[in-house]
């Protein structure tokens, strides 16, 4: 452990030939922060509009963006076949999860990846899977990398409007009702905004009157604010203005000085938070964490949190725990947590460990004490792991194959896991890379390869509870679980399904 206990101000078998530092582009699929119990520091970390109820999943991470929901009545326990498929619909490549309000779901998907580029906004009744409607628009992004190359971002829906942000930043407001298109706006052209590393990939949120965009644009359109309404601009910060002259920690480089082809944008969406009566806009970009204003954008603090390693990301979403920050990144990073300052300009840093938890980009849970999440820039060697909030200890970590590793076994042909008592197809015994969320105390995991998991809320010890897969939902899985109304969706590269989770 790293313990640095200082105060800062701010005035003073997989794809070995691909870089796994794109599976990044996930979103940010997986960003939980507080658990019901626990409320932030004198208010909500986000305030529900009025058509948002109980068991609705409006936004990236649920309705509190953390990935926890107050759902109850749910499913204790399935069968190796998994609880009951409701419906499953056929869709194309991206890595945004679906959204849900009322009885309308919304996806965002690219139907042919490789043809004539387009994306597609498409709205389909939560209980049936029947179409809705439908809006396309011209993309033709190419991931550079050779992933896929439909839309990362989850879209963000009101009880008036739905807004997507595309791979190519292209940002939209649709009725939620009829699809029609209200306003766009075109962030890679009207803010000047460097090539990201695999598209655009933080989630847009809601904070009151005003629409929060991570655009990425120089020198200093970091972070845009747009009115929902029209998509005017209101304001813009962070960038050169920020970053040049920070202090970095680093040996080589002890202060940043600002080059002018940077990068700004991470694939880590912002969070808003109240800590001490305040609101914060917290927005881990590229260089680090900076807490902004709504009102007006102007910066609280920063901080420096960022790899060495040039090709390197940070995704995992702040979480927020009272007057406290838990920040972590893979590519030799670790993780951070810092408390806020009464004034709310300042913060001290209780700790940094560069191992406990390494997030590529599922943001952790937290639940009385303690994160839960997973850790690890590969699949290869990536853990569900449990760590302490007051210090950062590991309480444990698992790749998810103690349940079932005297149970399946490889088929010598095709090299898929079988149960070995009915030679049945299994799950992928490791979760690699997966992500979580929390709903009627107990983990719905989703492991990078398929594997949907309930695991028991324990910071003693990991305890799976049981696990199945379907064969609709293969590598790569990124995109995080989402619950709504007991029911839980599960989208992959081809498909979206619909399970019932109803405790009977």
């Amino acid at each position: 452990m790293v313990s640095l206990m200082h105060t800062q101000d701010p005035a003073v078998l997989r794809r070995p030939w691909k870089m796994t530092l794109c599976s990044t582009v996930l979103l940010f699929v997986l960003s939980p922060a507080l658990s019901p119990g626990l409320k932030p520091f004198d208010s909500t970390l986000q305030a529900q509009p009025p058509s948002v109820k109980t068991g609705d999943w409006p936004y990236f991470l649920g309705p509190e963006e953390t990935g926890i929901s107050a759902e109850t009545g749910l499913i204790d326990e399935f069968p190796r076949q998994g609880p009951p498929l409701l419906w499953e619909k056929k869709i194309g490549t991206g890595y945004s999860a679906p959204s849900v309000l009322g009885n309308r779901l919304v996806i965002h998907h690219r139907p042919d990846d490789d043809g004539p580029g387009k994306e597609v906004i498409e709205c389909v009744d939560a209980d049936s899977g029947k179409p809705l409607w439908k809006y396309e628009y011209p993309s033709d992004f190419h991931d550079p990398y050779g992933y896929n190359n439909g839309p990362r971002c989850s879209p963000l829906l009101t009880s008036k409007y739905c807004y997507t942000f595309g791979a190519q930043g292209k940002l939209y407001c649709l009725t939620l009702d009829k699809g029609i298109e209200v306003w766009h706006r075109d962030c890679l052209k009207d803010f000047d905004v460097p090539p990201g590393f695999f598209g655009v990939g933080a989630t847009p949120i809601l904070e009151g009157d005003k629409l929060i965009v991570m655009v990425g644009g120089k020198p200093n359109s970091g972070m845009v604010a747009f009115d929902p309404e029209t998509g005017k601009t209101l304001w813009q910060n962070v960038g050169k203005d920020v970053w040049d002259g920070t202090s970095t920690g680093w040996e080589r480089l002890p202060v940043y000085k600002w080059r002018g082809n940077e990068k700004l944008s991470s694939y880590s969406s912002p969070i808003a938070a109240t800590i001490h009566g305040k609101r914060h806009l917290l927005c881990l970009m590229r260089q680090g964490l900076v807490s902004l204003n709504p009102d007006d954008g102007s910066v609280n603090f920063k901080y420096w949190f960022r790899s060495l390693l040039r090709d390197s990301v940070n995704a995992a979403r702040p979480v927020v725990v009272d007057d406290k920050i838990f920040l972590s990144a893979a590519y030799q990073v670790g993780s951070a947590l810092l408390e806020v300052n009464p004034n709310g300009k300042s913060y001290k840093e209780l700790w940094r460990d560069p191992t406990n938890m390494m997030t590529h980009w599922s943001t952790s849970i937290f639940h009385d004490g303690y994160f839960y999440g997973f850790s690890g820039r590969h699949e290869r060697g990536a853990t569900m792991r449990c760590v302490k909030l007051s210090d950062g200890k590991v309480m444990w970590e698992t790749d998810g194959t103690s349940p079932v590793a005297d149970k399946v076994k490889p088929n010598q042909i095709t090299g898929k896991f079988q149960w070995i008592d009915t030679g049945k197809p299994a799950p992928w015994p490791f979760y690699g890379r997966g992500s979580a969320i929390l709903a009627d105390n107990k983990f719905i995991v989703l492991g990078e390869r398929g594997t949907l998991a309930i695991v028991k809320v324990d910071p003693e010890k990991f305890s799976e509870v049981c696990r199945t897969s379907f064969p609709q939902i293969t590598y790569p899985a990124w995109a995080a679980p989402v619950l709504a109304h007991k029911k839980l969706y599960l989208r992959s590269e081809s498909h979206l399904i619909c399970l019932d989770f109803a405790k009977k």
